[in-house]
């Protein structure tokens, strides 16, 4: 947790040329700008202009200025950039130009969130994600195929799983960005991976889960491979899932938590599941469609897992390609819904919904388009987006 000062002299200590501010657009892509180290106290003081027309969602050209500010608390050295003259990256904040937070700034509503829980309802929710993905060969011209680097499955070890190395370099690199990775392992797939890594604060994870994503793709490109995160990019195989779990602090609010995101699900379902091919994934492959929670229940799209620490629910229907900071966001403002109106959950489901269906189970939308119609017409979402 760096200040703005101790940077600046981590910055002069380390031997840091490069200054890469990192932010992200309304579909959750990470972009960035370098700035040489020596502009870094003026970015702290002013922040570094971008042209926001530019980016998908954000402002026309008559409206176009907007400014970066470097956040201190998120500094890393980039580990595979070169030793003399390190590159440093620090996640930022999107104001206007009189100082004040974006509108659009996916960062700033998660962090509005996490203040609003704290003030309304005396507590908060760790995050910690589980990311799947899919490694990929690349043709003669270094263009990615849909050819799975291996045929291993679920937990198979090497030589079948050709994956571990790049799992280990993965982990490797998350240690050094300050990220403690947990588990890692081959998944269902062919060329299917798992890294999950420790829980942390809302805005962490987020983070986390971002960088994450970066270092895989550098990992894979590396190793002359294609890192694929979206949710089905193979038909007859298991899709990629970006499981949520999630705490609170307060354990006696643990099943108004519950009620409160199961409530919402269909609602933001088009942010959980963004794409086309999201659709795809659910309802197949332990990815469920059903409304529901279950004890220990992978076929419930909300798992209360068998857990010997602390009580923590499990969010299975959401896909890589969505946006971490609005969907947390999203699941804070539905948990406080369940606090504050005492929700609780219905009966949990105990029978494999894959195998035996859930007639009288509510479902999440079929297709991208009827979940932006829901989501459209969601006074909840429309109220935490507009503010």
């Amino acid at each position: 947790m760096y200040t703005q000062r101790e940077v600046l002299d981590l910055v002069q200590e380390e031997d840091v040329k490069f200054v890469r501010l990192a932010f992200f657009d309304c579909r959750g892509r990470q972009k960035n700008i370098s700035i040489m180290a020596n502009c870094l106290e003026k970015a702290f003081k002013n922040g570094v202009s971008f042209d926001a027309s530019a980016i998908c969602g954000f402002e026309t050209p008559d409206k176009s200025d907007l400014f970066l500010h470097p956040d201190p608390s998120t500094i890393t050295i980039i580990p595979w950039r070169p030793n003399t003259g390190k590159v440093v990256r620090m996640f930022c904040n999107i104001c206007y130009p009189d100082g004040s937070p974006y509108k659009k700034d996916c960062r700033t509503m998660l962090q509005k969130a996490i203040a609003d829980m704290k003030k309304e309802c005396g507590c908060s929710l760790n995050f910690g994600s589980e990311i799947e993905f899919y490694l990929f060969k690349l043709d003669e011209k270094g263009n990615p195929t849909k050819e799975p680097f291996d045929n291993a499955g679920y937990m198979d070890i090497a030589p079948e799983d050709r994956g571990e190395n790049i799992r280990r370099e993965i982990c490797f690199t998350l240690e050094q960005m300050g990220i403690t990775p947990e588990t890692s392992h081959h998944e269902e797939g062919p060329g299917q991976n798992e890294i999950d890594f420790h829980y942390s604060d809302a805005l962490a994870a987020a983070d986390n889960a971002a960088t994450f994503k970066w270092i895989v793709r550098t990992k894979a490109a590396s190793n002359g491979l294609y890192a694929d995160f979206s949710p089905k990019p193979l038909v007859d195989q298991a899709g990629s899932g970006f499981h949520i779990n999630l705490s609170c602090s307060d354990p006696t609010k643990h099943q108004n938590v519950l009620a409160g995101i199961l409530s919402r699900m269909k609602e933001f379902a088009y942010f959980m599941n963004p794409t086309e091919s999201s659709y795809r994934r659910l309802g197949s492959h332990k990815a469920s469609k059903y409304i529901c929670w279950g004890n220990q229940n992978r076929s419930a799209c909300i798992r209360v897992p068998a857990t010997k620490d602390e009580e923590r629910v499990e969010i299975r229907s959401a896909d890589p390609e969505c946006n971490p900071y609005l969907v947390f966001a999203l699941v804070i403002y539905a948990a406080m819904d369940g606090i504050k109106n005492n929700l609780l959950p219905p009966p949990p489901v105990d029978h494999n919904l894959f195998a035996e269906g859930g007639a009288s189970l509510d479902t999440l939308p079929d297709t991208l388009d009827c979940a932006k119609k829901i989501a459209d017409a969601s006074q909840f979402v429309k109220g935490i987006l507009e503010q």
